[in-house]
């Protein structure tokens, strides 16, 4: 699917299905442009019994022989005063699928100047895309459905040309993650994430660093390694680096969990812990390397981006790991594992300390860690968990400019009495109450105190059963957006200071 821009009005424009998004209380002057098409006492009527008065989530359509547009679609906008960049997301989401079953081009009007142009822009261009994913890899006779090849958003400037050429990029690296956490366990195993990683490193010429089990055990990987033991399937310590030409102002490094099928280990999770659908608890990973696709296509300056994803299976045999085992991570901390079900933390514990000693300015982890945080948030917002302002408020600006909910939760500090041990430094999780805090609590034991550190709880966030806005069901690729967009913004305020 092609997007771009044209400047022609909606007077001149020819195409096959128009969308157009109406304010509540400017419906009248916002289709004047009809009468061109279809008697103004019919339209009107036609509205009426639709009872339609520009209404956020609002829509109707109508249909032309012998004409162009073939279809036009109106899609309400809500009240002025409230709209926003979801209003228009949204709005594009139903649009674009009210275009089902028709080929050619599909144009787009909203109020643009309501907003940043190219943010706007953006954001619909985004919602094209996304909203018409399916995977059917797995199919036999896959489900063939016809959208528009091309989208062209009307009635904008040049201006917003460069926001609409980061489209694609952005969008393949969704499309990547969504396609890793979509695949069975028996297809993305370690081995497969890892050719995943390398694959972009070839594509677009960035480093790429793959650790077998032998190299991680030199590095004193014990935690990583102690989950790994149960499987069948060699672990892979995963480590890209996009450099940028030029001088590099910062360095950072994103986290991704890793865990290719959780079984549980011997705390195997049964009844209502859905195990089938355990191949997506490497969403975190699956976000990380998505976005390494995105930036390294994307070249952002003055930012150094490390990727990193510890990838392994929690599996049962004779050599898993016990509830009881004393396992020691990378930095010497010993840890009593009291559920080998809480086993993220503990790849994700090497991978924090591995991360720290590349000396970044900051450090963000993504993973699907609890299902505390899915009781608290929902499957729409992810936890956030930082005790540094600055990169709190840079992560929930980028998230909240990409859509993809998030929320800062408390980091209780008391509640690490919990994670208490009788026979180690630490043991794995904690009582039943704020369990989400404890899991950001544990890993926070193996950042450097002086790296600002986010931890990203995605794992109500990164899938979906439902239809939901420009996530059809299944893998949602959460992460990418909010990761690219903070990226994005930190290269953007170096740039502002140089052309100072």
């Amino acid at each position: 699917m092609e997007v771009s821009i044209t400047s022609q009005d909606l007077n001149d424009w020819n195409g096959n299905v128009l969308v157009i998004g109406v304010l509540e209380e400017r419906v009248n002057q916002e289709i004047m442009f009809l009468d061109k098409l279809i008697n103004s006492e019919l339209l009107k009527k036609k509205l009426e019994d639709k009872s339609f008065t520009g209404k956020s989530g609002q829509k109707v359509h109508f249909q032309f022989n012998n004409t162009s547009p073939e279809k036009i679609v109106l899609v309400g906008l809500g009240r002025p005063e409230e709209l926003s960049l979801d209003s228009i997301r949204e709005a594009t989401c139903v649009g674009v699928k009210q275009s089902l079953g028709y080929s050619g081009i599909l144009g787009i009007s909203f109020p643009w100047d309501a907003f940043i142009p190219s943010s706007a822009a953006k954001t619909v261009g985004e919602a094209c895309h996304l909203v018409t994913f399916k995977d059917n890899r797995f199919k036999s006779d896959p489900e063939k459905k016809v959208f528009p090849e091309k989208i062209e958003l009307i009635n904008l400037n040049k201006d917003t040309k460069l926001a609409i050429n980061e489209l694609n990029s952005i969008c393949k690296g969704v499309e990547l993650a969504r396609y890793l956490v979509g695949a069975p366990p028996n297809i993305l195993t370690p081995s497969q994430l890892a050719e995943e990683a390398i694959n972009i490193s070839k594509e677009f010429n960035i480093r790429v660093k793959i650790l077998d089990k032998d190299q991680c055990k030199k590095k004193s990987m014990g935690a990583f390694l102690a989950v790994a033991k149960g499987s069948d399937l060699e672990p892979k310590f995963i480590h890209l680096t996009y450099s940028p030409k030029g001088e590099i102002k910062k360095r950072v490094v994103l986290i991704g969990k890793g865990l290719t099928f959780d079984s549980g280990g011997y705390n195997l999770k049964v009844g209502a812990s859905q195990i089938e659908k355990m191949k997506y608890d490497m969403g975190g990973s699956a976000a990380v390397i998505g976005a390494a696709r995105s930036i390294a296509q994307l070249k952002p300056s003055f930012i150094e981006v490390h990727f990193l994803v510890a990838a392994c299976e929690n599996m049962v045999n004779g050599s898993a790991m016990h509830p009881g085992d004393i396992i020691t991570a990378s930095n010497g901390k010993t840890i009593e594992v009291n559920n080998t079900d809480a086993e993220g933390r503990l790849t994700l514990a090497d991978a924090l300390v591995y991360g720290c000693e590349l000396e970044p300015d900051a450090i963000i982890d993504l993973a699907t860690l609890t299902g505390a945080c899915v009781i608290a948030l929902g499957d729409e917002i992810a936890g956030l968990w930082t005790e540094n302002q600055e990169l709190s408020e840079q992560i929930t600006t980028a998230a909240a400019n990409t859509g993809e909910g998030i929320w800062r939760m408390p980091m209780q500090n008391s509640y690490k009495e919990g994670l208490k041990s009788l026979f180690a430094d630490i043991q794995n999780t904690g009582p039943r109450a704020g369990g989400s805090i404890t899991a950001a609590l544990f890993l926070k034991e193996f950042v450097n105190p002086s790296i600002p550190w986010a931890h990203i709880d995605i794992a109500g966030t990164c899938w979906t059963e439902k239809n939901r806005g420009i996530n059809p069901p299944g893998a949602t690729g959460y992460g990418v957006r909010t990761l690219v967009e903070w990226i994005y913004n930190l290269s953007k305020s170096f740039e502002d200071l140089d052309n100072q």
